[in-house]
């Protein structure tokens, strides 16, 4: 009888494990289809409620803060058809193709940062930016990817650490 009870409760854990087992989703935005079908990529993964969005290219526009603009448009659209939101995002990385050395980077981080506010008012996301020398869209001057947590940014907590007594 121990025996039994021992089997069902381990039948019972496995089919539990499968249960919640996470599905991998590719997402492929509208007019994105390329991008998987021909260069082999996704251009987001959502696991559970983790949404990952590939590196997406500055641009199409004419000049440096529209350019700007519609990578993040293009984020937006990108976590909506996942399921999410801008205010979802948990993490981003920049990687910044024209600044030359870090008086330049300083001076464009200004610009992107002033554009990166219009999008971010609150509930900032972690972010790492990044200088390189290329990046594979021609032209681009930044190529930023992205983490979000659906719904994570309807439970917004901002905890700033106390400084150390001083002793």
């Amino acid at each position: 009888m121990r025996q039994r009870i021992m089997l069902l409760l381990l039948a019972s854990l496995a089919a539990g494990c499968a249960a919640t087992a996470p599905t991998k989703t590719i997402i492929i935005p509208p007019r994105f289809d390329r991008a998987y079908d021909e260069y082999h990529y996704a251009p987001a993964v959502r696991v559970g409620d983790t949404v990952i969005v590939s590196g997406i290219p500055a641009g199409p526009g004419d000049g440096y803060d529209e350019r700007i603009r519609a990578m993040f448009k293009r984020l937006k659209m990108t976590l909506e058809a996942a399921g999410a939101t801008l205010d979802d995002v948990v993490e981003i990385t920049t990687f910044h193709r024209e600044p030359k050395d870090t008086p330049a980077f300083e001076a464009e981080f200004q610009r992107f940062l002033a554009i990166h506010k219009e999008y971010f008012q609150t509930g900032y996301p972690a972010w790492t930016a990044v200088g390189t020398t290329a990046l594979l869209a021609e032209g681009a001057p930044v190529e930023m990817r992205a983490v979000a947590v659906v719904g994570a940014g309807k439970h917004l907590v901002v905890q700033r650490a106390k400084p150390p007594a001083a002793k």
